[in-house]
Protein backbone atom coordinates (compact mmCIF):
# COMPACT_ATOMS: atom_id res chain seq x y z
CA UNK A 1 0.00 0.00 0.00
CA UNK A 2 1.05 3.59 -0.47
CA UNK A 3 1.36 4.08 3.30
CA UNK A 4 4.41 1.83 3.13
CA UNK A 5 6.06 4.33 0.80
CA UNK A 6 5.66 7.64 2.62
CA UNK A 7 8.27 9.33 0.45
CA UNK A 8 6.26 8.74 -2.70
CA UNK A 9 3.08 9.89 -0.98
CA UNK A 10 4.76 13.09 0.22
CA UNK A 11 6.13 13.67 -3.27
CA UNK A 12 2.67 13.39 -4.79
CA UNK A 13 1.19 15.65 -2.10
CA UNK A 14 3.84 18.23 -2.95
CA UNK A 15 2.99 18.19 -6.64
CA UNK A 16 -0.80 18.03 -6.25
CA UNK A 17 -1.44 20.31 -3.26
CA UNK A 18 1.31 22.89 -3.59
CA UNK A 19 0.91 22.94 -7.35
CA UNK A 20 -2.77 23.82 -6.93
CA UNK A 21 -2.26 26.57 -4.36
CA UNK A 22 -1.65 29.42 -6.86
CA UNK A 23 -4.96 28.72 -8.60
CA UNK A 24 -6.61 28.26 -5.21
CA UNK A 25 -5.27 31.64 -4.12
CA UNK A 26 -6.72 33.40 -7.15
CA UNK A 27 -10.01 31.50 -6.92
CA UNK A 28 -10.48 32.28 -3.23
CA UNK A 29 -9.75 35.98 -3.56
CA UNK A 30 -11.94 36.32 -6.65
CA UNK A 31 -14.86 34.38 -5.15
CA UNK A 32 -15.05 36.51 -2.04
CA UNK A 33 -15.00 39.82 -3.91
CA UNK A 34 -17.41 38.76 -6.67
CA UNK A 35 -19.93 37.24 -4.27
CA UNK A 36 -19.76 40.36 -2.11
CA UNK A 37 -20.44 42.60 -5.12
CA UNK A 38 -23.43 40.53 -6.22
CA UNK A 39 -24.93 40.05 -2.77
CA UNK A 40 -24.57 43.63 -1.57
CA UNK A 41 -26.40 45.11 -4.55
CA UNK A 42 -29.08 42.41 -4.47
CA UNK A 43 -29.74 42.74 -0.74
CA UNK A 44 -29.99 46.52 -0.97
CA UNK A 45 -32.44 46.25 -3.87
CA UNK A 46 -34.63 43.55 -2.37
CA UNK A 47 -34.52 44.25 1.35
CA UNK A 48 -33.30 47.81 1.68
CA UNK A 49 -30.22 49.08 3.53
CA UNK A 50 -31.04 47.04 6.63
CA UNK A 51 -30.75 43.75 4.74
CA UNK A 52 -27.03 44.31 4.15
CA UNK A 53 -26.34 42.99 7.66
CA UNK A 54 -27.12 39.50 6.34
CA UNK A 55 -24.44 39.73 3.65
CA UNK A 56 -21.70 37.97 5.70
CA UNK A 57 -24.08 35.12 6.51
CA UNK A 58 -25.03 34.58 2.88
CA UNK A 59 -21.44 34.89 1.71
CA UNK A 60 -20.13 32.44 4.32
CA UNK A 61 -22.80 29.85 3.54
CA UNK A 62 -22.34 30.12 -0.21
CA UNK A 63 -18.55 29.85 0.01
CA UNK A 64 -18.19 27.15 2.65
CA UNK A 65 -21.04 24.89 1.55
CA UNK A 66 -20.59 25.03 -2.22
CA UNK A 67 -18.23 27.46 -3.93
CA UNK A 68 -15.04 26.47 -2.09
CA UNK A 69 -15.56 22.68 -2.44
CA UNK A 70 -16.54 22.79 -6.12
CA UNK A 71 -13.76 25.26 -6.95
CA UNK A 72 -11.18 23.01 -5.32
CA UNK A 73 -12.59 19.99 -7.12
CA UNK A 74 -12.51 21.66 -10.53
CA UNK A 75 -9.00 23.06 -9.99
CA UNK A 76 -7.59 19.65 -9.13
CA UNK A 77 -9.60 17.94 -11.86
CA UNK A 78 -8.29 20.33 -14.49
CA UNK A 79 -4.71 20.51 -13.32
CA UNK A 80 -4.03 17.05 -11.90
CA UNK A 81 -6.34 15.10 -14.17
CA UNK A 82 -4.21 16.08 -17.16
CA UNK A 83 -0.99 15.59 -15.23
CA UNK A 84 -1.85 12.08 -14.08
CA UNK A 85 -3.09 11.02 -17.50
CA UNK A 86 0.01 12.33 -19.27
CA UNK A 87 2.48 11.04 -16.68
CA UNK A 88 1.16 7.50 -16.50
CA UNK A 89 0.47 7.49 -20.24
CA UNK A 90 4.11 8.26 -20.99
CA UNK A 91 5.19 5.60 -18.50
CA UNK A 92 2.96 3.08 -20.25
CA UNK A 93 4.28 3.94 -23.71
CA UNK A 94 7.93 3.86 -22.58
CA UNK A 95 7.29 0.44 -21.00
CA UNK A 96 8.16 1.56 -17.48
CA UNK A 97 4.92 0.05 -16.19
CA UNK A 98 5.72 -3.21 -18.00
CA UNK A 99 9.12 -3.22 -16.30
CA UNK A 100 7.45 -2.94 -12.89
CA UNK A 101 5.28 -5.93 -13.69
CA UNK A 102 8.32 -7.95 -14.83
CA UNK A 103 9.99 -7.18 -11.50
CA UNK A 104 6.93 -8.53 -9.70
CA UNK A 105 5.77 -5.12 -8.46
CA UNK A 106 2.15 -4.04 -8.70
CA UNK A 107 1.64 -0.82 -10.70
CA UNK A 108 -1.54 -0.22 -8.71
CA UNK A 109 0.37 -0.27 -5.45
CA UNK A 110 3.50 1.54 -6.65
CA UNK A 111 1.99 4.16 -8.96
CA UNK A 112 -1.77 4.46 -8.60
CA UNK A 113 -2.27 4.18 -4.83
CA UNK A 114 0.04 7.07 -3.82
CA UNK A 115 -1.58 9.37 -6.39
CA UNK A 116 -5.13 8.48 -5.35
CA UNK A 117 -4.37 8.93 -1.66
CA UNK A 118 -2.56 12.23 -2.29
CA UNK A 119 -5.55 13.61 -4.21
CA UNK A 120 -7.94 12.53 -1.48
CA UNK A 121 -5.84 14.29 1.18
CA UNK A 122 -5.21 17.41 -0.90
CA UNK A 123 -8.81 18.29 -1.76
CA UNK A 124 -10.12 19.04 1.77
CA UNK A 125 -6.99 21.08 2.55
CA UNK A 126 -7.35 23.09 -0.65
CA UNK A 127 -11.05 23.61 0.09
CA UNK A 128 -10.27 25.07 3.53
CA UNK A 129 -7.61 27.31 1.99
CA UNK A 130 -10.03 28.67 -0.63
CA UNK A 131 -12.84 29.14 1.90
CA UNK A 132 -10.69 31.19 4.26
CA UNK A 133 -9.42 33.35 1.42
CA UNK A 134 -12.92 33.93 0.04
CA UNK A 135 -14.39 34.93 3.39
CA UNK A 136 -11.36 37.12 4.08
CA UNK A 137 -11.47 38.85 0.71
CA UNK A 138 -15.20 39.40 1.25
CA UNK A 139 -14.36 41.34 4.39
CA UNK A 140 -11.70 43.37 2.58
CA UNK A 141 -14.32 44.32 -0.01
CA UNK A 142 -16.76 45.22 2.77
CA UNK A 143 -14.11 47.31 4.55
CA UNK A 144 -13.46 49.24 1.35
CA UNK A 145 -17.00 49.61 0.03
CA UNK A 146 -19.17 49.11 3.11
CA UNK A 147 -19.41 50.07 6.74
CA UNK A 148 -19.33 46.80 8.69
CA UNK A 149 -16.61 46.29 11.30
CA UNK A 150 -14.38 43.22 11.45
CA UNK A 151 -15.99 41.99 14.68
CA UNK A 152 -19.50 42.34 13.29
CA UNK A 153 -18.51 40.66 10.01
CA UNK A 154 -16.86 37.77 11.83
CA UNK A 155 -19.78 37.26 14.21
CA UNK A 156 -22.30 37.26 11.36
CA UNK A 157 -20.24 34.72 9.40
CA UNK A 158 -19.92 32.35 12.37
CA UNK A 159 -23.58 32.72 13.27
CA UNK A 160 -24.70 30.44 10.43
CA UNK A 161 -21.74 28.05 10.15
CA UNK A 162 -22.41 24.86 12.12
CA UNK A 163 -20.06 21.85 12.23
CA UNK A 164 -22.90 19.61 11.05
CA UNK A 165 -22.99 21.61 7.81
CA UNK A 166 -19.34 22.58 7.36
CA UNK A 167 -17.72 19.18 7.98
CA UNK A 168 -19.77 17.18 5.42
CA UNK A 169 -19.37 19.95 2.84
CA UNK A 170 -15.60 19.82 3.27
CA UNK A 171 -15.27 16.05 3.47
CA UNK A 172 -17.28 15.50 0.29
CA UNK A 173 -14.21 16.74 -1.58
CA UNK A 174 -12.49 13.49 -0.62
CA UNK A 175 -14.79 11.86 -3.17
CA UNK A 176 -13.79 14.51 -5.72
CA UNK A 177 -10.14 13.65 -5.16
CA UNK A 178 -10.78 9.93 -5.48
CA UNK A 179 -12.74 10.26 -8.72
CA UNK A 180 -10.19 12.65 -10.24
CA UNK A 181 -7.23 10.45 -9.39
CA UNK A 182 -8.88 7.21 -10.48
CA UNK A 183 -10.00 8.60 -13.83
CA UNK A 184 -6.60 10.18 -14.50
CA UNK A 185 -4.75 7.00 -13.60
CA UNK A 186 -7.16 4.84 -15.61
CA UNK A 187 -6.73 6.76 -18.86
CA UNK A 188 -2.98 7.04 -18.31
CA UNK A 189 -2.53 3.34 -17.63
CA UNK A 190 -4.52 2.46 -20.76
CA UNK A 191 -2.88 4.96 -23.11
CA UNK A 192 -1.78 3.70 -26.51
CA UNK A 193 -0.76 5.07 -29.88
CA UNK A 194 2.48 6.96 -29.26
CA UNK A 195 2.69 10.61 -28.29
CA UNK A 196 -0.82 11.25 -29.62
CA UNK A 197 -2.06 8.63 -27.19
CA UNK A 198 -0.54 10.55 -24.28
CA UNK A 199 -2.36 13.69 -25.40
CA UNK A 200 -5.65 11.81 -25.73
CA UNK A 201 -5.19 10.28 -22.28
CA UNK A 202 -4.60 13.72 -20.74
CA UNK A 203 -7.61 15.23 -22.51
CA UNK A 204 -9.94 12.40 -21.58
CA UNK A 205 -8.73 12.53 -17.99
CA UNK A 206 -9.63 16.21 -17.68
CA UNK A 207 -13.04 15.86 -19.34
CA UNK A 208 -14.08 12.80 -17.35
CA UNK A 209 -12.69 14.17 -14.08
CA UNK A 210 -14.62 17.43 -14.39
CA UNK A 211 -17.78 15.54 -15.37
CA UNK A 212 -17.48 13.20 -12.38
CA UNK A 213 -16.79 16.05 -9.97
CA UNK A 214 -19.90 17.95 -11.10
CA UNK A 215 -22.17 14.91 -11.03
CA UNK A 216 -20.87 13.65 -7.70
CA UNK A 217 -21.33 17.11 -6.20
CA UNK A 218 -25.05 17.04 -7.02
CA UNK A 219 -25.40 13.52 -5.62
CA UNK A 220 -23.41 14.20 -2.45
CA UNK A 221 -25.25 17.44 -1.68
CA UNK A 222 -28.53 15.58 -1.87
CA UNK A 223 -27.18 12.73 0.29
CA UNK A 224 -25.97 15.24 2.90
CA UNK A 225 -29.37 16.94 2.92
CA UNK A 226 -31.20 13.65 3.37
CA UNK A 227 -28.99 12.13 6.06
CA UNK A 228 -27.62 15.32 7.65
Amino acid sequence: MSVRRPRELVNQLYHILLGSLPLGLVAGLALGVVIWMHLRGTLQTVGGPGAVQYLPQALALAVVLEFAPISAGLIVAGRCGASLGAELGSMRLTEQIDALEVLGLSPLRELVAPRVLACMISLPLLTIFIAYLAVGSGYVAEAIGGSMSLTQYQNECLRVLYPSDVIPATLKTIAFGYLTAVSGCYFGMNAEGGTEGVGRAATRSVVVSIFLVLVSDVVLVRVIQVFG
